[in-house]
């Protein structure tokens, strides 16, 4: 029997600014990314906007947005700095992909 910290989704952090065009297109890049690949249940999603919460920007250390980050068992695993588009979103995240 698999333990429950195994059976917990691993988070996808989503920091972004509101104010940002670029930001708003990597939202829609990831969208489209996890509805293709039918594996928009894979992740808990969870979207930081800097002007709300700063402390989270600093307690990950994000410097530039978006970032993308995988939490994993409470600890980072991943992290995409200013992705590019869906190809480059589907790579980062294939090793969580079904």
């Amino acid at each position: 029997m698999a333990s429950a910290a195994r059976m917990l989704k691993p988070g996808l952090v989503f920091f972004y600014s509101s104010r940002s065009g670029a930001c708003r297109r990597v939202e829609a890049f990831l969208a489209q990314v996890l509805q293709r690949r039918r594996n928009h249940g894979t992740f808990r999603l969870y979207r930081v906007d800097q002007e709300e919460r700063p402390d989270l920007l600093e307690r990950f250390r994000i410097e530039r947005m978006p970032t993308l980050v995988i939490v994993e068992d409470k600890a980072v695993r991943a992290r995409l700095e200013l992705p590019r588009g869906c190809r480059e979103i589907e790579r980062f995240l294939a090793p969580w992909l079904h």
